[in-house]
């Protein structure tokens, strides 16, 4: 979960930008902790080709960052290919687009002996389905694929498709019918040691809307969230830091002196349960600092 927590906005770039090195690197927007090169629905199937000459040609130009990067492959097939490109070990991961149980072996085996993490995007009608989740979740739960997964994203807006409906510009996405969808795909994978990002938002002239469902996203214990442009960055992460009345709960309920329950901050604090949670707000302070 820690290193799930290192992804912060991760910042979607379709893979035939001209200045995917300086991006890579960390030269174009300093202040990003993770990027996706998307060879999928941001690119025509025409500009494909394109797109994979220009990862070859840029993969071997990556420098060592702190910086966390994937490429979002098309399907299988692309996925193969980019695995033979000359640098690709400078990628830490792959997006693994529309996965279900009925596609996961296709992405999934061309990895089983490679390093590469996998973030699998939860986006087509089985999402929905509960019996569909729970094979899915059982499958990825085996010893040969647990480890390989760093997140499962949302992809709500795919979800929305599905319905047949758009995000409507005055609202959160829990304020669809997405938003319960969303939970049951919480309460189906987290409990088992998933960490869930959450799905993008596509309105950049609503900033206040945008704050209001990263503090939903966080209610709802989603960690991450995809952005579509670098100004939504500061605003997402500026939630990821941590309160100081939090942190000091979070080192009370971990000090072994502690009782099993006390009160903190006008709040009842009880070890036997607030422990993960305690534990978290450790990590995201590391990360991310302490809240303003």
């Amino acid at each position: 979960m820690s290193e799930a927590f290192k992804l912060g906005a991760s910042l979607y770039v379709p893979a035939i930008r001209r200045d995917l090195v300086d991006i890579a690197n960390g030269v174009k927007y300093p202040r990003l902790r993770s990027v996706i090169f998307c060879t999928e629905d941001a690119l025509a199937q025409r500009e494909l080709p394109l797109a994979l000459t220009n990862l070859s040609r840029c993969l071997p130009r990556f420098s060592d960052t702190a910086i966390l990067r994937f490429i979002r492959a098309r399907n299988p097939e692309v996925l193969g290919h980019l695995l033979r490109m000359d640098g690709i070990e400078r990628v830490d991961g792959f997006v693994v687009p529309k996965l279900t149980q009925y596609n996961m072996d296709s992405y999934f085996s061309p990895l089983l002996d490679t390093g590469f993490k996998v973030m699998a995007t939860l986006e087509t009608r089985e999402a929905l389905d509960h019996a569909e989740m729970v094979a899915l979740r059982d499958r990825l739960l085996t010893p040969e694929h647990r480890d390989r997964v760093l997140a499962l994203r949302i992809g709500g807006n795919d979800l929305l498709r599905l319905l047949g409906i758009r995000r409507p510009r005055d609202r959160t996405l829990y304020a669809t019918p997405i938003g319960s969808a969303i939970a049951n795909l919480v309460l189906w994978f987290k409990p088992y040691g998933f960490n869930l990002t959450a799905p993008v938002f596509e309105y950049l002239d609503q900033e206040g809307l945008l704050r209001e469902e990263i503090q939903q996203d966080l209610a709802y214990g989603l960690f991450g969230k995809t952005a579509i442009h670098p100004d939504q960055i500061p605003i997402i992460e500026s939630f990821y830091g941590v309160k100081p009345e939090e942190l000091d709960m979070a080192a009370a309920l971990l000090n072994p002196e502690s009782r099993p329950v006390f009160r903190s901050h006008h709040a009842m604090c009880e070890v036997a349960t607030h422990l993960p949670w305690a534990r978290d707000m450790l990590t995201r302070a590391e990360i991310y600092g302490i809240a303003s």
